[in-house]
């Protein structure tokens, strides 16, 4: 009898030991979980420093006239009056526009 309860008791231990390790909610999900939650922590971070990037560009730009004036310079191609704009244009590049691509 007694050897039964034994058997009984290491059969139960090698139950418990399986679910523990290969189970769900056992050690192997444990620890794809903590991984998941550093990979989410690094995106976290990133995203959190290009926030912080976009805050103190809108921020210049909101109380900064030389942000507003760069932005239109580079986006709009505008000049300031009695400026003069110049456009260098590359050896071959008008050859290329024209579709000939030589």
């Amino acid at each position: 009898m007694l050897r039964w309860i034994a058997l009984a008791l290491v059969a139960l231990l090698i139950a418990l030991q399986l679910k523990l390790w290969v189970g769900e909610g056992g050690m192997r999900e444990v620890r794809l979980l903590r991984e998941r939650v550093s990979a989410q922590q690094a995106e976290n971070e990133r995203l959190k420093q290009r926030n912080q990037a976009l805050s103190a560009e809108v921020d210049d730009l909101k109380h900064g006239q030389q942000a507003v004036e760069a932005r239109a310079r580079a986006e709009l191609g505008l000049v300031k009056p009695g400026e003069t704009f110049y456009q260098v244009v590359e050896p071959g590049a008008a050859k290329k526009k024209d579709g000939d691509g030589k």
